[in-house]
């Protein structure tokens, strides 16, 4: 036999193979049903307005917005509404099964959930917390049960046949949901702070951006020009790339409708790109993402606009055409590049400009610094997830 193999057939003490993997010796595989009672959801009658706009939450899968905790729903349902459906208990852990499966989250506050969530109502014997990650830690498992139909499905009885592992000392689920419960509470700070410095931006882009308020030593009057005297555009011919070359450019980014106003840097002489700050411009959308790297384009919808006045600073402009409520062309659903050539807007000497740019790039870096430690945050939980649900490391 090979040496491999065998050290791959090892099952080291204290734990027993199952089919499911080497786990501990004393955790157990567990049918979904055996966790907890499994009820699905349903939809009181709409056309009963007594069941509506009560003060009791129905979750939908658009409420699981990668929160641990649901508090409130964006539609809520009456007492009478409620009698007419299964009422979930708090605590209970809805996961979705329909469409975008495997989506969990714990209901903080009695209520209920529409057929597309089943939800598992924890017995006695096991930590609520601890199933949430046990279902989040699982959402590849759970796709793979999933029924080949048009759209993804997994049955109430399938869902009760699923069979997880998990520790038998409620005490041992309850220290590894507590370690997790550390790790998302860093991850929902960090989260917050960075919805702060965005809105803090935003509002200094409003005021630094519109001249309501000025740095100090700056007292020059701004003065007003069209877009059509500052930035230039030209079709991205020589950029675009097609679909069947991608992986032949795989080191070179392809840009696709869906990204407006993207900074970025392009050009390409005689086989070599060079550095070249520009702009791009969606016709499809008004969506805002900065970039700073050599890319491709796939369309034709997509302009290069390019700095013509060499007095105007490119992130200052940037930063003026966001905050610009451009017109929408109805007919087409496009927004043209004609259609704002002649907006006018206002700008400062080119010293102001740059000074107004580094202010939100720094700005931008702070923000980008904490979002990399958030994600530094979730890829340690994706590795404290697999070590503690699996029992490689023990917690007792």
């Amino acid at each position: 036999m090979d040496l491999n193999a065998k050290v791959k057939n090892v099952i080291p003490e204290g734990y027993k193979k199952t089919e499911l993997g080497i786990i501990p010796e004393d955790w157990e595989i567990k049918k979904s049903y055996e966790l907890g009672k499994i009820i699905t959801g349903a939809t009181p009658s709409t056309e009963i307005k007594d069941f509506w706009n009560g003060n009791i939450s129905w979750v939908t899968p658009t409420d699981i917005i990668n929160k641990k905790n649901i508090y409130t729903t964006e539609r809520k349902i009456t007492e009478k509404g409620l009698k007419t459906i299964r009422e979930l208990p708090e605590n209970s852990i809805l996961v979705t099964c329909i469409a975008s499966i495997g989506k969990n989250v714990i209901l903080k506050k009695r209520g209920a959930s529409n057929q597309q969530i089943n939800a598992i109502i924890p017995n006695k014997k096991y930590n609520y917390e601890f199933l949430y990650y046990l279902i989040e830690f699982n959402k590849n498992y759970l796709l793979s049960k999933a029924g080949i139909t048009a759209t993804n499905i997994i049955s109430k009885k399938d869902f009760s046949e699923i069979y997880f592992q998990v520790p038998s000392s409620k005490e041992e689920q309850s220290k590894i949901a507590s370690v997790l419960s550390d790790i998302d509470e860093l991850i929902e700070n960090l989260d917050k702070l960075i919805e702060k410095k965005k809105l803090i931006k935003q509002g200094t882009m409003q005021e630094l951006l519109t001249g309501k308020r000025k740095l100090p030593g700056f007292n020059e009057d701004w003065k007003m020009k069209q877009l059509r005297d500052v930035l230039e555009y030209e079709q991205p011919a020589k950029y675009i790339v097609k679909s069947a070359e991608y992986f032949k450019n795989a080191t070179i980014p392809v840009l696709t409708a869906g990204k407006t106003f993207i900074l970025g840097y392009t050009e390409e002489k005689n086989g070599v790109f060079r550095e070249l700050p520009v702009i791009i411009f969606d016709d499809f959308t008004t969506e805002n993402k900065y970039v700073d790297f050599v890319f491709k384009v796939k369309s034709s919808a997509i302009k290069i606009l390019k700095l013509k006045d060499i007095s105007c600073d490119l992130n200052f402009i940037y930063g003026k055409i966001q905050l610009i409520n451009l017109p929408l062309n109805l007919e087409h659903k496009k927004y043209w590049i004609s259609e704002y050539q002649n907006i006018e807007i206002k700008i400062p000497n080119t010293f102001e400009q740059q000074t107004i740019a580094s202010v939100l790039s720094d700005m931008d870096t702070e923000i980008e610094t904490l979002e990399r430690k958030r994600d530094k945050y979730k890829q340690i939980k994706l590795g404290v997830m697999q070590v503690l649900l699996t029992g490689k490391i023990r917690l007792v």
